[in-house]
């Protein structure tokens, strides 16, 4: 009697998944994002930004999608992890045409180190600069976004708030590819606004990958960003809010308390 072959028995999709992957697939969205940095910055210099730096990269995921989307664009990705840019490197662009990667400068450094060459735009996007606890830590990373822009650049950075961004809260949602992501707040400090957060992945045999990402922040408020990027000598800025019922962010200077809001606070040199 022949023996029928083995077949290896594969681990739980938590532990053959790939965080990076999943993040891109549950978080990032570069193409709206750039329209709406596009959209801005017209409306504002009332011209098209073709250079951006990404500041605190990651996997430069939005700094590749940036170049993407039309051949006078070039983009600069920096952050201080070796991990995550060799990932980038390897994942995302390494499969683009040598014409994108040409125009795509990744920077292994500290963020408040990378002022040259200057760009169109900066941004600091996903909350990555709530990292700086300080205010005088907050004024000197918006300084260095300051000189590293253009004489008419623009510096972008999202902010989320709202009632429920201070209470313990485990948010669910399922992805297209049949994972869930799960963003928790695990606490919060009235006395210093620091807030500490989880991405958590769930899998659909029942695995689960628990802390992939955490981040140990101080949420900032509307008032506090803008009054840093004044001090840091932005001569101006703009809140652009994310309204639910509408198809995109809005420009605006008053607003009601919800359970959670997210904004875009624009730095205008």
């Amino acid at each position: 009697m022949t023996k029928k072959p083995r077949i290896a028995k594969l681990g739980p999709l938590a532990t053959r998944a790939d965080r990076h992957t999943l993040y891109q697939i549950a978080v990032q969205d570069p193409e709206p994002e750039i329209r709406f940095v596009q959209r801005v910055f017209k409306r504002t210099r009332g011209r098209a930004a073709a250079s951006f730096k990404e500041d605190f990269c990651a996997t430069a995921h939005l700094a590749t999608a940036w170049v993407k989307g039309h051949r006078s664009r070039t983009a600069i990705g920096v952050d201080f992890s070796h991990e995550v840019l060799a990932w980038g490197r390897e994942h995302v662009l390494a499969p683009e045409p040598q014409h994108v990667r040409d125009r795509v400068t990744l920077v292994l450094a500290n963020v408040l180190d990378v002022v040259a060459p200057k760009v169109d735009v900066v941004g600091a996007f996903n909350f990555s600069y709530l990292i700086f606890k300080q205010r005088a830590q907050l004024i000197a990373y918006f300084k260095s976004a300051y000189e590293s822009l253009n004489r008419d650049g623009l510096f972008y950075c999202d902010l989320f708030g709202g009632t429920d961004a201070i209470v313990p809260i485990v948010e669910p949602r399922r992805c297209r590819t049949g994972f869930t992501y799960v963003w928790e707040h695990e606490s919060y400090n009235p006395i210093t606004n620091e807030i500490l957060c989880h991405i958590h992945f769930k899998f659909r045999d029942g695995s689960e990958w628990k802390k992939a990402f955490t981040y140990d922040w101080r949420l900032w408020t509307i008032p506090e960003v803008r009054e840093c990027l004044l001090e840091a000598g932005f001569k101006d800025t703009q809140v652009w809010w994310d309204p639910v019922d509408e198809t995109d962010y809005r420009l605006t200077e008053k607003e009601g308390n919800q359970l959670g809001w997210l904004v875009y606070i624009v730095g205008v040199k």
